[in-house]
């Protein structure tokens, strides 16, 4: 079975039109990486002044999918490895990466979030399939 899937700009993590949702803006500077920048809110917290880990996970998703799609390969994540190493600060810059790793019929990316010193918070590792887009109308 293929999968079709089509954007609709109201992703959470990047959806232009979700007035909810972070809104990222992505900068791909060279193939087979991206980057971007996010600062979580209260709303995001699990513990007082901790970003929930889910939040942190979501947006390392995203930093890998997004990647595949900038290039050129429409895909979703199958399997999802998040590893929580420092508490991340409500209100302070977090630094985010992507990077493909190896392509072909199954994906291999990574991400990373650190803080502007260059400590990490938490890694990633997503395993994706690339995807059918559905027809626009």
């Amino acid at each position: 079975m293929t999968v079709k899937v089509a954007d609709d700009g109201m992703c959470y993590v990047c959806g232009k039109k979700n007035k909810a949702g972070f809104q990222l803006d992505f900068s791909h500077p060279r193939p087979g990486q991206l980057a971007a920048e996010v600062v979580f809110k209260r709303e995001h917290q699990g513990f007082k002044d901790i970003v929930h880990g889910g939040m942190v996970a979501m947006v390392l998703d995203e930093m890998m999918v997004n990647l595949a799609w900038l290039e050129g390969i429409p895909a979703m994540t199958v399997d999802l490895s998040v590893r929580l190493k420092r508490a991340v600060p409500i209100g302070q810059k977090v630094l985010l990466e992507g990077f493909l790793e190896a392509g072909g019929r199954v994906l291999s990316l990574r991400a990373t979030a650190k803080n502007p010193k260059g400590n990490i918070y938490a890694t990633a590792t997503a395993k994706c399939l690339p995807v059918a887009r559905a027809a626009s109308r």
